[in-house]
């Protein structure tokens, strides 16, 4: 169907959804770059969710609760502190509203140190290749970290933050992933049994895995071993 001229004119204003909309100085590389890493939260969230769909685990379901509550603070944070961001109102690409703590910096860090803590205490060794498995864990670490940085740098040289809101953000991002490790391990976790337990989350074939402590290897060994059963029995059907 063709459009006509009052349907194709253009209201005086276009506003991009700020979600995703990052700008970046043009034909610069490192800018452009940057303006990748710093959607990385909104990857991790949309992550999240895929995780909780496909897997629907108690655990991952607490983490990314503790991600939004943590998002829920900072804005909290933000209001009460009201602090600009830098240039604010001087170019289009930064926004408006308050800056103090950055909110990319604490969810990047609330989510690496979390990360961290399940990494190395709440996923025990049960195989013999216990070099190996620590040495997966400290590269991986490395890693994390490395984006972590990225990300609340990119947010500085983008100029949506100071150094202070960034470095605010990924205080309070730190210890709030601190405490709601521990909050899960101590106080949700010993109750998940029963929430697994609940007509609802049978339905929903909500699980519970705290009681393994290293699900990568459990789901491999089952997921293996349940392969080989099926294809004996279809070896045996065949013949």
């Amino acid at each position: 169907m063709a459009l006509d001229e009052q349907q194709c004119s253009a209201p005086p204003r276009w506003r991009s959804i700020s979600l995703t909309h990052v700008e970046f100085p043009e034909g610069e590389l490192t800018g452009q770059v940057l303006a990748y890493i710093t959607l990385l939260p909104i990857a991790i969230l949309v992550g999240f969710v895929t995780l909780i769909v496909f897997k629907r685990e108690l655990h991952t379901i607490s983490f990314f609760a503790g991600l939004i509550l943590n998002e829920v603070v900072n804005w909290v944070f933000k209001h009460i502190l009201r602090e600009p961001r830098p240039c604010a109102g001087l170019y289009a690409s930064v926004p408006s509203e308050y800056g103090m703590p950055s909110s990319h910096s604490q969810l990047i860090w609330f989510f690496v140190v979390y990360f961290f803590l399940f990494l190395y205490l709440r996923m025990h060794q049960t195989n013999n290749a216990r070099c190996v498995d620590l040495l997966w864990r400290h590269i991986l670490s490395i890693i994390l970290l490395g984006l972590a940085l990225s990300v609340s740098y990119s947010r500085v040289y983008l100029l949506y933050h100071t150094w202070g809101q960034v470095i605010y953000g990924g205080v309070a991002g730190s210890t709030f992933g601190i405490i709601w490790f521990f909050f899960t391990q101590e106080v949700l976790t010993p109750i998940f049994p029963k929430i697994a337990a609940w007509p609802i989350s049978e339905y929903f074939l909500v699980r519970d895995t705290s009681l393994i402590p290293n699900i990568l290897w459990f789901e491999y060994t089952v997921t293996r071993s349940e392969a080989r059963n099926r294809q004996r029995k279809l070896g045996t059907k065949l013949q």
